[in-house]
C-alpha cells in the first residue's frame, strides 16, 4: 500500500511538473504536448528566424594625411585619439625646395601684376588716343585684349602661390579622430609620405561573423538590432554588406550600419555587442529543454517508440523559456521522454563499468 501511494506521489508530482513548465513556457508550450508525466509529443509550429551573432562597431574606411612635396615636418600637435575638423591645420612643412617654390611663385605673381599695371595704363592712353581720334577701334579692342590677358596671369600667379602655401600646410581631409601619427616633427620627410591615419566622423558600422548552417538565410537588407555589451539601449540595424567568402575560421562577415538618425552616446569605434537579426520564419518542433542529453560531443534525445526508448541525435536551435525549438533529428508525432531523460540515457553505464565480483 505505502508503495503504490509513494508510486501515485510520483506520478502526481511528474504531472505537475510538465503542467508548470508548459504555464511558465507560454504560448511556446504548444510546441509539445504532454501524453504522461515523463513522454511529450511534438509537433511543428511557425518559428520566426533569429540569427545572432557578436559584433564590434569599427571604421568603414580611413583617410590617410599624406605630404604633397618633401621638407622637414614642424608644428605636428595631435596625437591618437584627437578630434579635429575638417580643414584644420595639422602640422607645416618647410624646407629649402619648399622655400624655392615659395619665392618663386612669388616673384611670379609680381611679374604678372607687373604686366597687369602695364596693360592697363596702355588701355587708359589708347582709349584717350580714339577720343582724339589718333586711335583706331581696333587698337583699343587689342589693348582690351591684352588687359584680359594680363589679369588672368594674375589669377593664375596668385592661385600657383596660394597652393604653394598651402602645401606648405597639413589639413585634416575631413572632421574625424586621429587613429595612428606616423610621422614626427623634425622628420625629414617625402613627397607622398602618410604623416597620419584619420577616422572620418559617422563613418562607422558594425562588423559580425556568423557561423554555422544558418549562414545560408543571411541578405541584404535584413534588419535587427544592436545591443552593446554591459549598459546601453539596443538600437535598430540593417545588413549593409556580406563578404563573399568565407573568412579563415570558417564564418561568414556581414556588415551592419544603424538605421537610427539619433545614435547613442555609446556609438564608438571599438565597442562589443550582440546583433540579432531577424530571419525567414521556418517550421520546427520543440522539446522542454529537459528532454535534451549532451554526450560526445553531440545532442540526443530519447525517443519513446513501442519497442521502448531509442537515444536519436538532434540539433538544438533557440530557446525560449523552458522550450528548445529543434532544427533537425525529429518529426511531428513522434514522443520523446523528458523525465529523469539523462538518467535513463545513460542507464547500464555503472553496470558496465563495475568490475566482476
Amino acid at each position: 500500500m505505502g508503495h503504490l501511494s509513494a508510486r501515485r506521489r510520483h506520478t502526481a508530482a511528474s504531472l505537475l511538473f510538465a503542467g508548470c513548465m508548459l504555464a511558465a513556457a507560454g504560448p511556446w508550450a504548444i510546441a509539445a504536448d504532454v501524453q504522461s508525466g515523463d513522454v511529450v509529443t511534438v509537433r511543428a509550429q511557425t518559428v520566426a528566424g533569429t540569427l545572432s551573432a557578436y559584433g564590434q562597431i569599427e571604421p568603414i574606411a580611413v583617410a590617410q594625411v599624406r605630404a604633397v612635396d618633401p621638407g622637414t615636418l614642424t608644428g605636428l600637435h595631435v596625437v591618437p585619439g584627437s578630434l579635429v575638423a575638417a580643414g584644420e591645420a595639422l602640422a607645416r612643412i618647410s624646407g629649402p625646395r619648399m622655400q624655392s617654390l615659395l619665392t618663386t611663385r612669388e616673384q611670379t605673381l609680381r611679374s604678372a601684376r607687373a604686366r597687369e599695371d602695364a596693360a592697363d595704363r596702355a588701355l587708359t592712353i589708347v582709349k584717350r588716343q580714339f577720343v582724339a581720334q589718333l586711335a583706331t577701334r581696333q587698337a583699343v579692342d587689342a589693348a582690351q585684349s591684352d588687359l584680359a590677358a594680363a589679369h588672368a596671369a594674375v589669377q593664375t600667379a596668385d592661385a600657383q602661390l596660394r597652393e604653394a602655401r598651402d602645401q606648405q600646410t597639413v589639413r585634416a581631409p575631413a572632421a574625424g579622430t586621429v587613429i595612428a601619427v606616423q610621422a614626427a616633427n623634425g622628420e625629414q620627410i617625402s613627397a607622398g609620405q602618410t604623416l597620419l591615419t584619420l577616422q572620418p566622423a559617422g563613418h562607422l558600422w558594425i562588423r559580425a561573423t556568423y557561423y554555422g548552417a544558418n549562414t545560408v538565410l543571411l541578405r541584404a537588407g535584413m534588419t535587427g538590432r544592436f545591443r552593446p555589451s554591459g549598459a546601453g539601449k539596443a538600437i535598430p540595424v540593417k545588413v549593409a554588406a556580406i563578404a563573399s567568402g568565407l573568412a579563415a575560421d570558417a564564418g561568414l562577415r556581414v556588415g551592419l550600419v544603424p538605421t537610427a538618425s539619433d545614435l547613442p552616446a555609446w556609438w564608438a569605434s571599438g565597442q562589443w555587442g550582440t546583433v540579432a537579426l531577424e530571419g525567414p520564419p521556418r517550421q520546427m518542433v520543440a522539446v522542454p529543454t529537459t528532454a535534451l542529453i549532451l554526450d560526445r560531443g553531440a545532442w540526443w534525445v530519447l525517443l519513446h517508440t513501442p519497442k521502448g526508448n531509442t537515444p536519436r541525435q538532434v540539433v538544438p536551435g533557440p530557446t525560449q523559456g523552458w522550450q528548445t525549438w529543434i532544427v533537425s533529428g525529429l518529426v511531428p508525432g513522434q514522443q520523446v521522454v523528458v523525465q529523469d531523460a539523462f538518467l535513463e540515457y545513460h542507464r547500464g553505464i555503472a553496470r558496465s563499468y563495475q568490475p566482476p565480483d
